[in-house]
């Protein structure tokens, strides 16, 4: 039963890693930036959070799978193989929870007052150090809202993980899968105690962030 929580928690931290770099990166160019085809890019970044978990994880499957662009390309030239791996788990909870980290840091830069970047970039500062200076520290209780969220919403992540890492016991089997095949195959008991391990998790994590949040007297 530790395994399942375990690599729950190995999966939903490095999924996080990945979705802030990626959504941090996405929404500064697309809120700060001129780019082409911008609503595209949006549009494409949010849809795993529109799209059933089933059809993003079988659309993921059809990459990364050992005949699917990416996978053909990962295995052929890196050894790596995908698909039914804890990998797989990764960049499963990762795609459906990037949309959270994504909406939410967009909103914190947008929220930023631009007379202060302005202030800056008059002092000669480049745009680098604008960025790390004065746009991500009044950003970042958007910034850590989203990390909270991604966490947690990595953590939960079922549909996409099936498809894709499907459900071997000490090897993908995360705490949604496990509580799938444990409802299944009669073991209530397990079946309630992983319930109880994912709940409270995710109560902390939702407590914490309000606590947080309204001692910096902030509102998402």
């Amino acid at each position: 039963m530790l395994s399942p929580i375990l690599l729950s928690l190995k999966v939903a931290s490095i999924a996080t890693i990945f979705a802030f770099i990626l959504g941090v990166f996405f929404a500064y160019i697309l809120t700060k930036k001129q780019v082409p085809l911008k609503s595209v890019w949006e549009t494409l970044i949010i849809l795993p959070m529109i799209l059933p978990p089933s059809i993003v994880g079988y659309l993921l499957l059809k990459l990364f799978g050992k005949r699917g662009p990416l996978g053909a390309f990962l295995l052929d030239t890196f050894g790596i193989q995908v698909v039914f791996t804890w990998i797989a788990c990764v960049i499963a909870a990762c795609v459906v929870a990037l949309p959270l980290m994504y909406q939410n840091v967009k909103a914190a830069f947008q929220s930023v007052d631009e007379t202060y970047e302005l202030a800056a970039s008059t002092l000669g500062s480049s745009e680098w150090k604008i960025f790390w200076t004065v746009v991500f520290p009044l950003a970042r209780p958007g910034v850590v809202s989203g990390i909270i969220l991604t966490f947690a919403r990595a953590l939960g992540e079922f549909g996409a993980t099936l498809m894709l890492a499907g459900n071997i016991e000490g090897k993908t089997q995360t705490i949604p899968t496990a509580i799938y095949y444990a409802v299944a195959t009669g073991k209530e008991d397990q079946a309630n105690t992983l319930v109880m391990v994912m709940t409270v998790f995710s109560f902390l994590m939702i407590f914490g962030l309000n606590a947080w949040l309204k001692k910096k007297n902030y509102k998402v």
